[in-house]
């Protein structure tokens, strides 16, 4: 795949690539932690215009976690406002380590981050909105603001997180790419599920070797 030219700028977007989605954390995603060289050599291999990491950063007692309604971990429940939520355990609350990036994933000052979730009352998958789509994060003014056109996305986990922004990328009107071997899912049938819905929603799916 060919550099970025004057008229075509990219981003990367890099989705949670926090402690508690990898090995150890409290919602670890298998092999999560294999993500994170294929994004430092991106990072190193290719010219970006921009660069976006994500951050899934809940307050304590957040409205997705099992544990403020006494729930079991990972059943569903349907909340006042009719969305149907996923009970998941406590994980990247504000100010643990948990919510931090993964230690050797390389992050520098000119990157942009974007905190998602940290409304206590509505979980946000997507980097671009909440569940209920009524509020946006600050993730397309910062592609508005450096006009990118092209989105390549990444991350934890792809079935749900990456799955979500991907989605809301190309609606809002970017070429969107996923790169798969930058993600990982929850499920093999789960991942396989979440590609299709997104070549079916016209994301393309590479590989790093497709972009280097």
């Amino acid at each position: 795949m060919s550099q970025s030219s004057a008229s075509i700028k990219r981003a990367l977007i890099i989705v949670d690539v926090q402690n508690d989605f990898c090995e150890g954390g409290s919602l670890a995603v298998k092999h999560a932690d294999e993500v994170v060289p294929v994004f430092n050599r991106l990072r190193d291999q290719v010219k970006w215009d921009l660069i976006v990491l994500t951050q899934d950063f809940h307050p304590p007692k957040h409205i997705s976690f099992a544990s403020s309604h006494n729930a079991e971990v990972f059943s569903s429940k349907v909340l006042d406002d009719g969305i149907t939520q996923t009970m998941w355990p406590d994980h990247c609350v504000q100010g643990t380590k948990g919510a931090e990036f993964h230690p050797d994933l390389i992050v520098t000052s000119s990157d942009e981050i974007v905190h998602k979730g940290c409304n206590s009352l509505i979980d946000s998958y997507s980097g671009f909105y909440d569940n209920a789509r009524k509020n946006k994060t600050s993730l397309d003014d910062i592609l508005k603001k450096h006009n990118i056109s092209q989105t390549f996305i990444g991350g934890i986990a792809l079935d749900v997180c990456v799955k979500f922004t991907a989605l809301d990328s190309v609606q809002l009107g970017y070429d969107t790419y996923l790169i798969e071997d930058a993600s990982r899912g929850l499920s093999p049938e789960s991942v396989e599920k979440a590609l299709d819905e997104l070549r079916k929603s016209n994301v393309k799916i590479v590989t790093s070797q497709d972009i280097l």
